[in-house]
C-alpha cells in the first residue's frame, strides 16, 4: 500500500456507530441528549459544591474535579461526532485526530488518577479519622490534583509524539466515532511495535498504579470497618464510600469490558459500542450516582435548581 508521512495526511475518516443513513437521526438525538445530560449534570455538581460551604471539604473538592474531567472527556469526543452526523461527513483532520488522541488520554488518565486520590481520601477518613484534617490539608489536596494532571499529560505526550513519527497508508478509515489511539495505529504503514509496547507499558504504570492504590485503600477500609463493634457504625462507614465505589466499579468495569471485547471479537462495530461504554456512559452516570446516594448533595442540588429558577 502507498504510504504518506504525517505532513501529507489530509484527514482521517471516522466511520462512527453505523453506516445506515436511517439510523443517523436517532443516533444524533440520542448522543445529543446524553451529552447535554452529562454537561448539565456535572455542571450542577460543580456549582452545588462551590456555592455551599458545607461541601468545602477534600472529598467534594476531588468530586468537583472529577465532574470537570467528565465534562471535558465527553466534550472532546461527542460534539465532533454530532457535527459529522449533521454535516453528513466522516472526516477529521490529522491535527484534529492527534488532538483528540492527546486530550482523551489526558482526561481518561486524570479520571483514573482522581479515583485513586478519592479512594485515598476515604482511606484516611475511615482508617485515620483523628489525623484526617492534618493529612488532607488544602495545599496537599491541590498537590494531588496537580500531580495527577501532570502524570496524565506526560502519558498523553509520550503517545502523541510516538504517533507523529508514523507514516500512514492511503486507507485512513477508523472504525470509531473518535480517534482512538489503538485504532489509529492500525491504519499506520510504519512499524508500530514500539507504539504498542508503549501502550502496554503505560497502561501498567499509569493505569496499574492508581488501580493498585484503589485496591490498597479499600482493602484497609474493609479491614477497619469490620473491626467496628456496632452494625450502625459499619453501615455509616460503608455509606460514605458507596458512591465512590459505584463510580470506581463503573469506570474499571467498562474499561475491562472494552479490553475483553477487543480480545474475543474482530467486529469493529462491537468495539465501537464498547468504547462508548467507557467514554460516554460513565461521565453521564457519575452525577446521578453521587446525587442519588448522597442526601446532602440532593438537597444542595434542589436548592441550586430552585435558586436558578427564581432568577427567571
Amino acid at each position: 500500500m502507498e504510504s504518506r508521512n504525517h505532513t501529507a495526511v489530509p484527514e482521517f475518516l471516522l466511520l462512527g456507530l453505523t453506516d445506515d443513513p436511517a439510523l443517523q437521526p436517532l443516533i444524533f438525538s440520542l448522543f445529543l441528549c446524553i451529552y447535554l445530560v452529562t454537561v448539565l449534570g456535572n455542571l450542577f455538581i460543580i456549582l452545588a459544591i462551590s456555592s455551599d460551604p458545607q461541601f468545602h471539604t477534600p472529598m467534594y473538592f476531588f468530586l468537583s474535579n472529577l465532574s470537570f474531567t467528565d465534562i471535558s472527556l465527553s466534550t472532546i469526543t461527542v460534539p465532533k461526532m454530532l457535527v459529522n452526523i449533521q454535516r453528513q461527513s466522516k472526516t477529521i483532520s490529522y491535527t484534529g485526530c492527534l488532538s483528540q488522541i492527546g486530550f482523551v488520554l489526558i482526561f481518561a488518565g486524570l479520571e483514573n488518577s482522581l479515583l485513586a486520590v478519592m479512594a485515598y481520601d476515604r482511606y484516611v477518613a475511615i482508617c485515620h479519622p483523628l489525623r484526617y484534617t492534618v493529612i488532607m490539608k488544602p495545599h496537599f489536596c491541590l498537590l494531588l490534583i496537580v500531580l495527577s494532571l501532570s502524570i496524565s499529560i506526560v502519558d498523553a505526550l509520550l503517545h502523541s509524539l510516538m504517533v507523529l513519527r508514523l507514516s500512514f497508508c492511503t486507507d485512513l478509515e477508523i472504525p470509531q466515532f473518535f480517534c482512538e489511539l489503538a485504532q489509529v495505529l492500525k491504519v499506520a504503514c510504519s512499524n508500530t511495535f514500539i507504539n504498542n509496547v508503549l501502550i502496554y507499558l503505560a497502561a501498567c504504570i499509569f493505569g496499574g498504579v492508581p488501580l493498585s492504590g484503589v485496591i490498597f485503600s479499600y482493602t484497609y477500609i474493609v479491614i477497619s470497618v469490620l473491626k467496628l463493634p456496632s452494625s450502625e457504625g459499619k453501615y455509616k462507614a460503608f455509606s460514605t464510600c458507596g458512591s465512590h465505589l459505584s463510580v470506581v466499579s463503573l469506570f474499571y468495569g467498562t474499561l475491562l469490558g472494552v479490553y475483553i471485547s477487543s480480545l474475543v471479537t474482530d467486529s469493529s462495530r462491537k468495539t465501537v459500542v464498547a468504547s462508548v461504554m467507557y467514554t460516554v456512559v460513565p461521565p453521564m452516570l457519575n452525577p446521578f450516582i453521587y446525587s442519588l446516594r448522597n442526601r446532602d448533595m440532593k438537597e444542595a442540588l434542589r436548592k441550586l435548581i430552585v435558586r436558578t429558577a427564581s432568577l427567571h
